[in-house]
């Protein structure tokens, strides 16, 4: 039987290709995100099993309407991906922030792009979620090994009891919450025009079967997730790194 799914991020990078993977297993599928005619294109490569809907997910009434949507087109939902984020630079110099107060606005920026985003979506979208349903969320390998900045990593980390805490609440309706932390992933707009040949290598040589992750590999892993077979595996962050994060 057809389920329901929402992605948010399903625009492009990973989240696209999640929403692709359950499209393709017959899934009706919601991209969403602020970028309409990204979500358009996206929607029309997948084809006919999905959608998009445009919403800031940054806010609790952008996360309303998709609920909103979801619950009035499909009767509720079954998968709920939360793939939007990213690590937010620090403010534009034409803000005027330096010292204490950029770093503050750095630090709320990236909550705000990795935690709220996710939390929007699941807490309005969990009163029409159907037993038996998923939650995804998308952390990353800094949430287990530090990002350079702090607060990226401290964001994605952030997830991980917030699934445990999802698990828990809702595991007696066969509702499982998961994290999925990638390590390098190319082929994404993570690192918007700032990864550079020796900084590829360099990550790659890190892991074990030296290569780069891809989107396609996270897709999988969602899928899998997804899958009613994997009913008992709940309240857990599964790394796909390539053995990155041991390094050795």
């Amino acid at each position: 039987m057809a389920r329901t799914a929402v992605v948010s991020g399903g625009g492009t990078g990973i989240g696209y290709a999640v929403a692709e993977r359950f499209a393709k297993d017959g899934d009706r599928v919601v991209v969403t995100g602020r970028r309409e005619a990204v979500l358009r294109e996206a929607a029309e490569r997948i084809g006919e099993r999905a959608s998009y809907f445009v919403a800031d997910l940054a806010e609790p009434d952008g996360a309303r309407r998709v609920a909103d949507h979801l619950a009035e087109r499909f009767g509720g939902v079954d998968i709920v991906a939360a793939c939007a984020g990213g690590m937010t630079p620090g403010p534009d110099t034409e803000l005027g922030l330096d010292g204490l107060e950029a770093v503050s606005w750095t630090w709320a920026a990236n909550l705000r792009a990795n935690v709220m985003t996710a939390v929007h979506l699941v807490e309005a979208t969990k009163p029409h979620l159907n037993d038996g349903g998923r939650i995804l969320l998308c952390s990353s390998i800094a949430a287990l090994r530090g990002s350079g900045n702090g607060s990226y990593g401290a964001s994605k980390a952030a997830l991980h009891p917030y699934a445990i805490d999802l698990s828990a609440e809702l595991g007696h309706r066969g509702v499982t919450a998961n994290v999925i932390a990638p390590g390098y992933t190319a082929d994404t707009e993570f690192f918007g025009g700032r990864m550079t040949a020796e900084r590829h290598q360099r990550l790659i040589g890190q892991t074990h079967n030296k290569r780069a992750g891809n989107p396609a590999d996270i897709a999988e892993l969602a899928h899998w997730l997804a899958a009613p077979g994997a009913g008992n595996v709940t309240a857990q962050v599964i790394q796909s790194n390539g053995g990155a994060l041991p390094g050795r």
